[in-house]
């Protein structure tokens, strides 16, 4: 039975495809292919997924607002297991678009919910965001912290996914693992992310924004962590917990066949040293213009990732360094640029 990737050709749903169909596997992605950021580069990814000899990789382009072209998806090849990564992303362009994150992040996905209930799934697998936390000011952030402040549009759609979610687990007993993403870079990275945007002003000698005058600190997480993550989480659905304790509820865990996790590296790094590790892998030092806060932004994250680890026996491990390199290295490649 196949697995369902939404988003399959975003950055965190082909490096998960990749690794899947290389372990043979048989995946049904989808993507509505927009244009949020540069086409160009999901098509590359979804050409390189087309490439791999191993598994089988079927592509359905639609919008999952559709709910009765995504219907036929789900009645068509009736998959195991769902991981839903596909979404309206960014923190500020909430601001500027409201609209796209209601009927991507809210619609959709109560569509996928409902085809997860009507399809029977063995387990849903949904993209949360660091950005829940909002106004916490508690570090490290942990997943039984209080979430009720989001300070962007963006983090409160992550936090209502979470909500309906457990509704549903609850309802109709689908087991249901939202995660907590922190800062994910990588190889084929998002355009619109810092590590993305300052490597490319660096390379073409352009200056870099800075905001809140480098005073952040960010959990980065490489996207190879995330994916060995996700390949254990997949195969281990949550149970319904007998001995939940409703007098003092636990937000992160239900007594329906549902949890929350956060998935990060656990070890945030200043801003500034981050721009510095991209000035050594480039070996050019970057023009600074430093910017104050802006709005829906928060200062610091860091993610606890106790619960995580020790579900599924896993510590994400790469370095900045290694992370950021391998990036550059990508982004050379890629875009055949030179220093």
């Amino acid at each position: 039975m196949p697995i369902i990737i939404t988003g399959v050709a975003g950055f965190i749903g082909f490096h998960l495809c990749k690794r899947l169909l290389k372990e043979n596997k048989y995946v049904i992605g989808i993507d509505n292919l927009n244009d949020y950021y540069d086409q160009s580069l999901k098509l590359e990814r979804l050409k390189k997924l087309h490439q791999i000899k191993n598994g089988i990789f079927k592509f359905e382009k639609l919008n999952i607002e559709n709910k009765s072209q995504l219907n036929q998806i789900f009645e068509k090849y009736k998959p195991n297991e769902i991981v839903h990564l596909a979404a309206q992303a960014g923190v500020r362009y909430s601001i500027i678009n409201p609209d796209a994150y209601a009927y991507s992040n809210l619609v959709g996905f109560l569509n996928v919910l409902e085809c997860c209930r009507e399809t029977k799934v063995n387990h849903l697998v949904f993209a949360s965001s660091s950005s829940v936390y909002g106004g916490n000011i508690n570090m490290p952030f942990k997943e039984n912290q209080n979430v009720d402040h989001p300070i962007s549009l963006y983090a409160a759609t992550k936090k209502s996914n979470e909500l309906l979610a457990h509704s549903y687990s609850h309802l109709y007993n689908i087991p249901s693992t939202g995660l907590r993403f922190f800062t994910v870079y990588g190889p084929w990275g998002r355009p619109d992310m810092a590590l993305f945007l300052f490597t490319k002003a660096i390379i073409e000698k352009q200056p870099i924004k800075i905001f809140n005058k480098g005073q952040m600190l960010r959990d980065f997480t490489y996207i190879d962590d995330i994916t060995e993550s996700l390949m254990r989480i997949i195969n281990k659905p949550p149970k319904k917990n007998k001995i939940f304790n409703k007098q003092d509820p636990d937000p992160s865990a239900s007594w329906g066949p549902y949890k929350i996790f956060n998935i990060g590296n656990s070890n945030p790094v200043p801003l500034m040293n981050f721009i510095n590790e991209i000035e050594i892998a480039l070996n050019t030092k970057a023009d600074k213009i430093f910017m104050p806060m802006q709005p829906g932004d928060v200062e610091k994250t860091f993610a606890d990732t106790q619960k995580l680890e020790k579900w599924i026996n896993y510590k994400p491990n790469t370095t900045i360094r290694e992370g950021i390199g391998r990036f550059v290295d990508w982004y050379k490649e890629y875009y055949k640029k030179t220093i």
